[in-house]
């Protein structure tokens, strides 16, 4: 009997690893800016995030920083340029209530909201006792125009580098891309009563600080 050969089958090549998008569950998202009403900052993200948990532990923990200074302890003072380019440290402040916060920016909607809030209740800080400090990664000109348009009559500090807001560990928002907005009141003594973190309603921060320092 003949043999008869069958036609080998084609051959089909494997798809190659798309090395722009490695994983199979990697949701590219495309680059795009948006502001908000609440951060007021322009954001332009080009990134790809896993869907995954497990493939991408990392991603959870991207942009958390652990907090250095907790409810009870005694921050790490600082020496910084207030809006008239004058150095400030925090010593200076010690024996009356202090309360520090730390924003995004200057001029941005949430930010202007926040500094009217204080700017509203200083009489009321004052009536305690307390001073009023904000700080943001801003330049003390930055500073001074914000301070001069809005007559706002407390102290802003420049922390360019944002080395103070490290030092102090307060977190970032939307996986690091924005500085976080976080308040901390220190008693007399210098150790911290509250910590309070609220971006997206910035006028909390001062009702917040307003209850805890009117029960000191």
């Amino acid at each position: 009997m003949a043999c008869i050969s069958l036609p080998k089958p084609p051959i089909t090549s494997l798809p190659t690893q798309n090395h722009r998008n490695p994983s199979p569950y990697a949701l590219p998202i495309s680059s795009k800016s948006s502001e908000s009403q609440f951060y007021g900052i322009k954001l332009s993200t080009t990134a790809a995030f896993s869907t995954a948990p497990s493939s991408c532990p990392h991603i959870a923990r991207r942009g958390l920083i652990v907090a250095k200074v907790s409810k009870g302890s005694s921050p790490p003072s600082f020496t910084l340029k207030d809006q008239d380019g004058k150095s400030v440290s925090l010593s200076k402040f010690k024996g009356k209530p202090v309360v520090v916060y730390f924003y995004p920016a200057d001029e941005t909607p949430g930010c202007t909201k926040q500094a009217c809030a204080f700017r509203d209740s200083y009489e009321k800080f004052k009536k305690a006792g307390a001073e009023v400090i904000g700080i943001s990664g801003d330049d003390t000109a930055s500073h001074k125009a914000f301070v001069k348009k809005y007559r706002l009559p407390f102290t802003l500090l420049s922390d360019e580098g944002n080395k103070v807001r490290k030092d102090w560990g307060v977190p970032s928002d939307l996986f690091g891309t924005l500085p976080g907005r976080q308040t901390y009141v220190l008693d007399k003594k210098g150790v911290v009563q509250l910590i309070y973190n609220n971006q997206f309603q910035p006028e909390k921060h001062i009702d917040e600080t307003l209850k805890l320092l009117q029960s000191l």
